[in-house]
């Protein structure tokens, strides 16, 4: 597994062995950051360069990476499991990233409340537990999520996924066991309430 594009490109990314970690294939990751550029040249989402991103279910860190690669400003990643919070500090130090990234070794599904919102979030969670949903909605009630943000979720490709309120559904595509949702937060006036 390597970095697709950017700066950092064809950097190896080491993942702990075993399964619990999945990490999003080369060629997935590549298509969802084209996504991402057309939907901020037509003015449907935000710019990758400057942008804040949170990588929730980080595992390898493969996406908060690939997108510090591509121009974001700073990466946060959320990650539980110990095997790969290690692989994850590993990479982040191999791309020489630590002075633009935070780990947080907490579970998506139950955020602490955000330093600061973000512009895109990439949820990729363990298939088939219906925790996307979920951890979106926790994110959003803890400020993670930006007005007008980006949210890229990895799901199994048969695997049922309704937006939560204040989301709506803008794209998705399928690769292999893979399906990848794009969704909107809504933009709002008022800020997000932290509770």
């Amino acid at each position: 597994m390597r970095v697709v594009a950017g700066r950092h490109r064809g950097r190896r990314l080491v993942a702990p062995k075993g399964r619990a970690v999945r990490p999003t294939s080369d060629r997935a990751r590549g298509a969802l950051f084209d996504i991402l550029t057309h939907l901020a040249r037509t003015g449907e989402g935000p710019a990758l360069a400057e942008a804040r991103v949170l990588d929730a279910f980080a595992g390898t860190g493969a996406l908060g990476l690939e997108a510090l690669s591509r121009g974001a400003a700073h990466a946060s990643f959320m990650e539980r499991d110990r095997a790969a919070l290690e692989a994850l500090g590993r990479n982040i130090e191999a791309c020489g990233e630590t002075a633009s990234t935070e780990i947080l070794r907490v579970d998506a599904t139950r955020p602490p409340a955000a330093g600061a919102a973000c512009h895109i979030v990439f949820l990729d969670p363990p298939y088939g537990e219906g925790l996307a949903a979920r951890a979106l909605a926790a994110l959003a009630a803890k400020g993670w999520l930006a007005p007008g943000a980006i949210a890229a979720i990895e799901i199994g490709a048969r695997e049922d996924f309704d937006p939560p309120d204040g989301f709506a559904l803008h794209d998705e595509r399928r690769y292999g066991a893979a399906r990848i949702v794009i969704v909107t937060r809504a933009p709002e006036s008022p800020a997000t309430i932290v509770r």
